[in-house]
């Protein structure tokens, strides 16, 4: 079946051409503008001799650029790779070589990084997006790649033909591209939309970067399925997120758990947010105590927590609404989507707080596979069934709980420690802002729980009396024997807590 995922753009410049798609601080792009762009992007890259199926990496932040290329590339019949923008030369040049990408796209502040990783991968074509700036040696202007006549028709992609090659973050060896198709990356933002009822009344604030699942599926396509707005921020700081909430009358903000946190630290009651509807929360669990202060804070609005991975398109599970969803629940699986929870043999286990087990995943939303790498495809995907390496359980009404990453498990003295669990009593603790648990080998119990926590501004609790607050509340095998207090914990790109990080 014939099918181009660009074909979202065009329905909905289509539609309602003077609609704006996308606000970058004072600049505003309609629909049809952006439709226009993305189709100069196409000839540009097919005149330059790039063929249906080439791969174009795309190392941008949150910029208009990043979306003329996403949608240009599309509509040439090309694959996407997104890469992190925090990437250094050599991990640059190992996407682009692990890609066989034949050109990147970068951005004057990471044109070092990447003109080295380019030349190291082949002397990879290089063209550099600015704000003002000027063009390295050796580059090219990003500009010269909206020069071309509108590209006109858009590419008969089979539905089946990689879209995007999303590289997973490499928390286990070399980074994999998940090979991610048209019809997959249609379906979950369609479906996802669905569930919180998207149109294009809404407005969405574009925190999340457009290089993770979460920010490109779960909000630039859904926002451009569902003919929505976007407000584009190419960096979270929690004010600067505030002041474009209250600007743009943003209806729906998806963010990850940090995010949260950090929006907390600000006056959230002096802010006027009654057009928010919707706030998502995915990429990790939320802390529920996160939850609570939010919502007592921003009344009418409730988090909702969905789950999913990079391999999975983004969406797999989601609560619904305020009525349906259960806190500290990942909610149910989408439409079109099978979830289980499994035994180490495979076998699914019964509901229940007791019956941990992996998750695996069936549907539309699995990936092809990891590009190039047929093992590595076939120790995650068996039987049809692709193994998350995420640990929970399911209940008997059907929703699941993520538990813990399998590798994060703590295996104290033969005892079980999910490391979700003691962070959630430290949340709970009024000085903690932020909370990690990770296992440390030892000699006597194998593997002895440790924390690391930072704590608000003017906060003066120790790891004593920290320590002593989880000794109360946890069973004498999982309180952490070793707390240590930081200034802040080590993030990524996306806001995620870099537990590898602590652990070095």
């Amino acid at each position: 079946m014939s099918f181009n995922l660009a074909t979202m753009l065009r329905e909905s410049a289509t539609a309602r051409p003077d609609k704006p798609l996308m606000y970058a601080g004072d600049a505003a792009f309609t629909y049809a503008e952006v439709d226009a762009l993305s189709g100069r992007v196409a000839a540009s890259l097919r005149a330059l001799g790039l063929e249906p199926g080439d791969k174009v990496a795309v190392q941008l932040p949150n910029l208009p650029q990043f979306v003329f290329c996403y949608f240009g590339i599309l509509k040439a019949g090309l694959t996407m790779v997104p890469l992190n923008p925090l990437l250094t030369g050599p991990e640059v040049a190992y996407h682009l070589g692990d890609s066989d990408a034949r050109l990147l796209v970068t951005f004057e502040s990471l044109a070092a990084a990447g003109m080295a990783g380019a030349r190291s991968a082949g002397d990879v074509p290089t063209y550099v997006a600015t704000l003002g700036g000027s063009v390295p040696e050796g580059a090219r202007s990003f500009d010269e790649l909206l020069a071309a006549e509108d590209g006109g028709d858009i590419y008969a992609t089979s539905s089946d033909d990689t879209a995007v090659l999303l590289y997973t973050s490499g928390t286990t060896g070399k980074p994999k591209g998940a090979e991610l198709t048209h019809f997959q990356l249609y379906m979950n933002c369609t479906v996802a939309g669905e569930l919180f009822e998207v149109s294009a009344e809404d407005v969405t604030l574009a925190v999340l970067p457009f290089f993770h699942v979460f920010g490109l599926s779960s909000v630039l396509n859904n926002v451009v399925r569902f003919g929505a707005g976007l407000v584009l921020q190419p960096r979270f700081e929690a004010k600067v997120a505030l002041d474009a909430l209250e600007k743009h009358r943003c209806t729906i903000f998806a963010g990850v758990p940090t995010m949260y946190v950090a929006l907390l630290q600000e006056d959230l009651v002096a802010r006027d947010l009654s057009a928010l509807r919707a706030c998502i929360s995915g990429g990790a669990s939320i802390p529920g105590e996160v939850i609570r202060e939010f919502e007592e804070q921003v009344p009418g609005v409730v988090i909702l927590e969905g789950y999913g991975l990079s391999e999975t398109a983004s969406t797999t599970t989601f609560n619904v609404s305020a009525e349906q969803r259960k806190v500290l629940s990942v909610g149910k699986q989408i439409w079109g989507v099978e979830v289980r929870v499994v035994d180490p043999e495979g076998n699914p286990l019964p509901p229940g707080e007791d019956n941990v087990g992996e998750i695996v995943v069936r549907g539309h939303n699995v990936m092809k596979g990891y590009y190039n790498r047929p093992d590595a495809t076939a120790s995650a995907i068996k039987n049809g069934w692709f193994h998350t390496g995420d640990l929970g359980y399911q209940d008997d009404e059907g929703y699941f709980f993520v538990v813990d990453r399998l590798k994060d498990l703590v295996i104290r003295g033969g005892y079980n420690v999910y490391p979700r669990e003691v962070e959630e009593v430290l949340y709970e603790h009024p000085d903690v802002v932020e909370a990690a648990v990770i296992g440390r080998p030892d000699e006597r119990l194998g593997e002895e729980v440790v924390a690391f926590v930072a704590l608000k501004p003017g906060a003066g609790v120790g790891p004593a009396e920290l320590t002593a607050h989880c000794k109360e509340r946890l069973a004498a095998y999982k309180y952490p024997r070793d707390l240590q207090v930081l200034e802040a914990l080590p993030k990524g790109a996306t806001g995620k807590i870099l537990k590898r990080e602590l652990r070095r």
